[in-house]
């Protein structure tokens, strides 16, 4: 198995609203804006994971802060995308040196 147990997809969509505090047609929104993949079973309903769950709440987040779902997105990746760069130059394996002060 090579998926974690955070990215297992278990939770059906009215469980995912109720986590998040969301209606379930804000989830389809996410979804329609490309902000959420969710998994499919083979009948076609959303499963979520609570990696799912937990961008989920990010954005809706950054949505409570007045930022627009386009720009939430936006932040998210930029912030995903930081916080592995940083693992990977705290492990040792980036290939980048972390920069100097001037």
């Amino acid at each position: 198995m090579d998926q974690t147990p955070e990215a297992l997809p278990t939770y059906s969509m009215a469980v995912a609203a109720e986590l998040v505090g969301v209606p379930a047609a804000t989830l389809r929104l996410y979804e329609r804006k490309g902000l959420l993949t969710p998994a499919r079973t083979d009948g076609g309903t959303r499963r979520y994971s609570a990696d799912d769950i937990r961008r989920m709440r990010r954005i809706a987040d950054l949505q409570g802060d007045g930022v627009n779902l386009a720009a939430a997105g936006k932040v998210i990746d930029l912030q995903d995308e930081n916080a592995s760069l940083r693992r990977e130059l705290e492990s040792g394996d980036g290939r980048a040196e972390p920069p100097r002060p001037t």
